[in-house]
């Protein structure tokens, strides 16, 4: 098996095994990765092929499936504005991502991927174990 595969096959299991945790700070940290690294995908072959390819696709729903669940969790009860911030900013991204698929320019999704950055690295910041609830987001 090639050293590529095997990296793969292990981040594979890592991203499984938080799936499966009880640490929802872990999970949507996981989220926010692959979410990122579905849209970078996608935008990179848009640049590349500025034409829709079947394996842009495929990073393309995968994106929009993760703002859906992004979107679907979050709590407008106990998460007031950041929910309703999180909400317009992950449906942003959704509407750029639709752009890009449409016109294909980038210059929006290129934006809510720094945008979604920001959020990602401050979720990161974030002490998921203290015993203080901060292991789930007033929001997600």
């Amino acid at each position: 098996m090639s050293s590529k595969k095997m990296m793969q096959a292990y981040q594979n299991a890592n991203r499984e095994a938080v799936a499966e945790s009880e640490n929802p700070h872990a999970l949507i940290t996981v989220l926010f990765e692959e979410l990122l690294r579905a849209m970078r995908s996608y935008v990179a072959s848009v640049e590349k092929n500025k034409s829709p390819e079947p394996e842009q696709t495929g990073q393309f729903s995968r994106a929009l499936m993760i703002l859906y669940g992004l979107q679907s969790s979050l709590n407008f009860d106990e998460g007031g504005e950041i929910a309703e911030n999180l909400f317009r900013l992950y449906e942003y991204a959704r509407q750029q991502m639709l752009t890009t698929s449409r016109e294909g320019q980038t210059a929006g999704t290129l934006t809510a991927i720094e945008a979604i950055e920001s959020i990602c690295d401050a979720w990161r910041q974030i002490d998921g174990s203290n015993g203080g609830g901060a292991d789930k987001a007033p929001a997600e």
